[in-house]
């Protein structure tokens, strides 16, 4: 609490004084005054530009990391000196990373082993962590939630177990490894279920609450203090938010937080972002649930909208009442020249652009 500097006045005390001492009192009362004015100055209370608050997760998925520093890829400051990863996207705010988990992909790229390697590096570097669970060998999302090859054939229940038997396996190894996740994911953008058909929410949506909740509970017997999430694309859908949440409660799913992704244009970013805001406010009120959004992106060669873009979603989300907006991240800012992605925060030489700032301008 600000330590505050006043003047007393005593009521009701007549002071009889000749007017030279009359005169001689307001001149000290005067001195009195601005020395307690210049001693609330140097006690550090005219406004302060707020600190940013530790525990919002101001974040980045950088799940193609090692992939791309082993096809040659490298990273650098504005000034173009070469720079690891970690340490540049702290420099500009970040706090927080998000790793994608496949079951057995192509390569090993976001397989358990290589998950194990980001996180430490994440760890090492002071940075909390998200883990992603896609229970997919490639990518899952609302156009595709294909079962793991070694899945196929598995009926439901035995398909439920080899969902709980992987989050267990790799939560596991994660902590074998000496590393803690402040959050568990479980499931990607699943706006109709996952594990396609016996998980489809439209036609199963009781198999796809079990899903959630053989993940839910694989996770909390690992890491007991990991905040569960689920996971939808489209946060400015309220709509698709209601569905899919009210069909989660009424079969008793389990989860602590609901995620959200936000890809919209630059031309119309700030009425998705509105819209998001009020569908974050619905889901806190409707579900009692915090929200956090997990994917942002905007085109990398539109730099001063994409960093405003970020402030704004920042703002938006820390404005929901009792901190129920957990925090914004960016989905793979350091893709550059990479796969045919073009919603990164780095220009084609590999150096962060203006966007990046995004973060720091959503302290204030």
């Amino acid at each position: 609490m600000p330590q505050l500097c006043y003047l007393h006045v005593y009521e009701n005390q007549a002071i009889a004084m000749n007017l030279p001492t009359l005169l001689r009192s307001f001149g000290l009362i005067y001195i009195a005054l601005l020395v307690g004015l210049m001693g609330c100055a140097k006690k550090g209370n005219t406004p302060q530009i707020p600190t940013d608050d530790p525990f919002f997760a101001k974040g980045a998925d950088i799940s193609w990391l090692t992939q791309m520093e082993t096809s040659g890829k490298l990273f650098y400051d504005t000034n173009g000196t070469t720079s690891n990863l970690l340490p540049l996207l702290k420099g500009y705010g970040i706090n927080t990373i998000r790793l994608r988990v496949w079951v057995n992909p192509s390569g090993g790229w976001n397989g358990q082993q290589d998950v194990i390697a980001k996180a430490q590096r994440a760890k090492a570097a002071g940075m909390r962590l998200l883990i992603n669970f896609h229970y997919s060998d490639s990518w899952a999302d609302p156009g595709q939630q294909t079962k793991p090859a070694n899945w196929q054939n598995a009926p439901f229940n035995s398909l439920k177990d080899s969902l709980a038997a992987h989050t267990s396996q790799v939560l596991t190894a994660l902590k074998t490894a000496g590393v803690s996740p402040h959050w568990v994911q479980i499931g990607n953008e699943t706006n109709d279920g996952m594990l396609w058909p016996e998980g489809r929410a439209s036609t199963q949506m009781a198999n796809f609450a079990a899903l959630i909740n053989a993940g839910y509970q694989a996770s909390k017997a690992v890491f007991p203090s990991a905040q569960v999430m689920v996971h939808l694309s489209n946060g400015y859908d309220s709509s698709l938010y209601r569905w899919m949440l009210d069909g989660l409660v009424a079969n008793n799913a389990q989860f602590d937080l609901v995620g959200m992704s936000l890809y919209p244009s630059i031309n119309d970013w700030s009425v998705k972002a509105e819209q998001c805001r009020s569908n974050m406010q619905m889901v806190v009120n409707r579900y009692n649930k915090p929200v956090m959004l997990v994917e942002i992106g905007m085109p990398w060669d539109a730099p001063e909208e994409t960093r405003l873009f970020i402030a704004d979603l920042i703002a938006k989300t820390k404005s929901l009442p009792a901190n129920q907006g957990l925090g914004v991240m960016y989905w793979e800012p350091q893709a550059y020249n990479w796969q045919g992605y073009t919603l990164g925060c780095f220009d084609l030489s590999g150096k962060p652009t203006r966007a990046m700032l995004g973060f720091g301008d959503g302290n204030r």
